[in-house]
């Protein structure tokens, strides 16, 4: 019985540091860019876009299909980037519940 409830104790104390990581992730911004700079996304922790910079000289009318492309691109960028971030704050949290990466 008291093995079940250090158990308990320790899932809880892992529930906190997760809570906790995931309000530092929020609050933590990356940008994803394409295009040669051309197209810049930024995105928080929690993969929520906040922002897409476009420079004017990536806007030509004839070829909107490849600024679309660029923001795509862009846009991927900033998920992988925030995606990586949080594999960074949140995998010494998951390697003490000894759960396979990519679980949490």
């Amino acid at each position: 019985m008291g093995n079940q409830q250090a158990m308990m104790r320790q899932a809880q104390a892992m529930m906190k540091k997760m809570q906790k990581a995931q309000e530092a992730l929020a609050a933590e911004t990356v940008t994803g860019s394409a295009g040669g700079g051309m197209v810049e996304a930024k995105v928080n922790g929690a993969g929520e876009f906040l922002s897409i910079t476009i420079d004017p000289e990536a806007v030509d009318p004839a070829d909107v299909e490849m600024l679309q492309d660029i923001i795509v691109a862009a846009c991927n960028d900033a998920v992988r980037a925030s995606k990586e971030l949080e594999g960074e704050m949140m995998g010494g949290i998951a390697g003490g519940l000894g759960l396979p990466p990519g679980l949490i």
